[in-house]
């Protein structure tokens, strides 16, 4: 009777077993129906727009975890497939719909689609998507990563501090920093100079202008800027958050006691950082009101002229702490990076163009002449090398997407393919991603003849603020630095030019167009950069 009682109430290990994989079966097919259902929204969302099905989302945590393949694009797919993306679905606006991890998303290299997204920036159609901008507001809200009526108020704040009085002091202190490199890196007496990688040079020139020009430094070309304690140079701190952004923004504090040397690295290099930055911000402020508001105003950096202008605002027009630490982030992430990978660009494209090496140098002599330094008032003759500068930056464009989220049921009116006139009404539903892909734009043959290659001349006749030049984004949101960037490009460049003749470090038997397809490839980490560039200056 006993045994019988247990038999029924208790199931045997064998029925147990079919329960359990029952349940495992069940939740299975739930999951594949859910998923599936999930793809076919994501499907009306795009209105089913011709595009990309994968399992990941490029910028999702296993899309950019998993290795780049056929079937996972990564975040480096806009780069790796610039030559085939849009021409393989017959628009430059297409859809990317993942069915497994991430949310669908139009992607468009057109011009026209970022003016209707990016003139909404603030407005009611489109804004910032918030997990986009954690790796920046992470230091602190900022002109980057503010929208409406707080872009507006830092816009207030900082757009006084670029101007032409700064761009005077940019091209200065570059000619007193490049003089200083040639001193300290020993090349005076030396006829030819090879170098690893260009950038240990360019990254080091770009973060000295920013420290003097942006924030008012006295470090020179031997004594570069460090830390509060001193353990770490800016420069190396900013470049490990630079490498490690994702662990930074998305790895919770406790992962910190884990003894892995690149997440103890990271959060060390926050931690200096921050502290460095605020630091700066209570020297500035202290200096302000020692002198007082009847002080005289001889502020030379933009930073100082930033803080001043907030002291001096009232009410809601002031930054506080938090805000001024990620106006100080992005003024020295963007400000060293994006130029130092473009000056790098510029020198490793034109050591394999002689003809295009000449014709400029022939330029800086008509302008410059042999002998004297260049002044401030020959920016504006010396369009070559601007223009050289230009066109590396539309093959390398450090800001590679621009993120926008619908903010309402809204529409898109995207162009027609290449060649066929009119517009498609899109209708783009509340929450729906729109990344405007900067790749895919300055290889858009829509408004670049053979986009591959490295035309300079593209940019002779191109006034420096024109929007036909969109590699700095265009419309209200354009990057507050351009003038900093080209005018410091454009000292050095001419400097170095008429000093020296670049040539590629070739290996054995390597011409130079095994060269360019070996070196110039993109990194890509917050900004879109260039690799190690190896290189031989040449004295002329």
């Amino acid at each position: 009777m006993s045994s019988s009682i247990y038999t029924n109430t208790f199931p045997s290990l064998e029925d147990s077993h079919i329960t359990l994989q029952g349940l495992v079966i069940a939740f299975f097919v739930l999951f594949i129906t859910s998923k599936a259902l999930e793809y076919r929204r994501g499907l009306k969302a795009v209105s089913s727009l011709p595009g990309i099905r994968v399992p990941f989302h490029p910028i999702s945590l296993p899309g950019v975890l998993f290795p780049a393949t056929w079937w996972n694009p990564s975040l480096k797919f806009s780069w790796s497939w610039r030559d085939h993306l849009y021409t393989r679905f017959g628009n430059d606006t297409i859809s990317l719909v993942p069915f497994l991890a991430g949310a669908p998303t139009f992607y468009s290299a057109n011009l026209d689609v970022v003016r209707q997204v990016a003139s909404s920036s603030g407005g009611r159609s489109f804004g910032k998507v918030e997990s986009a901008n954690k790796s920046l507001l992470q230091w602190g809200m900022n002109l980057v990563s503010a929208e409406g009526d707080i872009w507006r108020k830092h816009r207030r704040i900082m757009g006084p501090a670029f101007n032409n009085k700064l761009y005077e002091v940019v091209w200065a202190e570059t000619l007193k920093t490049y003089h200083e490199m040639i001193t300290e890196e020993g090349w005076a007496n030396k006829d030819r100079i090879p170098v690893s990688a260009v950038q240990s040079l360019t990254f080091k020139l770009a973060l000295l202008i920013i420290g003097k020009c942006g924030f008012g430094f006295s470090f020179t070309w031997s004594e570069p800027a460090r830390t509060s304690d001193g353990r770490m140079s800016v420069q190396e701190a900013l470049r490990i958050t630079a490498d490690t952004f994702m662990i930074s923004t998305f790895a919770p504090k406790w992962t910190r006691k884990l003894p892995i040397k690149k997440i103890q690295e990271c959060f060390e290099a926050k931690e200096q950082l921050v502290a460095f930055m605020h630091e700066q911000v209570a020297e500035r402020k202290a200096d302000i009101r020692a002198r007082g508001s009847d002080g005289a105003v001889d502020d030379s950096d933009a930073f100082s002229m930033l803080v001043r202008a907030s002291e001096e605002e009232e009410g809601k027009f002031k930054l506080d702490d938090s805000e001024l630490i990620g106006n100080v982030y992005v003024m020295l992430f963007a400000g060293h990076e994006t130029t130092a990978h473009t000056i790098a660009a510029t020198l490793g494209l034109l050591s394999i163009y002689d003809d295009l090496q000449e014709e400029i140098y022939q330029q800086i002599l008509t302008v410059v002449g042999r002998d004297r330094n260049p002044v401030y008032d020959d920016y504006a003759k010396l369009n070559k090398v601007l223009a050289a500068f230009f066109e590396a930056l539309r093959l390398f464009p450090s800001g590679y997407i621009l993120i926008r989220e619908a903010l309402e049921d809204t529409s898109l009116q995207i162009p027609k393919p290449l060649g066929e006139a009119g517009v498609t009404t899109v209708p783009i539903p509340k929450g729906t991603q729109v990344i405007i892909d900067m790749v895919g734009t300055q290889y858009n043959p829509r408004y670049f003849e053979d986009p591959k290659e490295y035309r300079p001349s593209r940019w002779y006749e191109v006034s420096n603020e024109s929007e036909a030049f969109s590699a700095f984004s265009i419309g209200p949101r354009t990057c507050i630095g351009r003038k900093f960037a080209t005018t410091e490009a454009v000292a050095f460049l001419t400097m170095l030019l008429r000093d020296y003749k670049i040539e590629p470090i070739l290996r054995e038997k390597e011409t130079k167009g095994q060269w360019k397809e070996r070196v110039l490839d993109a990194k890509i980490g917050l900004t879109l950069g260039v690799k190690s560039v190896p290189v031989t200056f040449v004295r002329r």
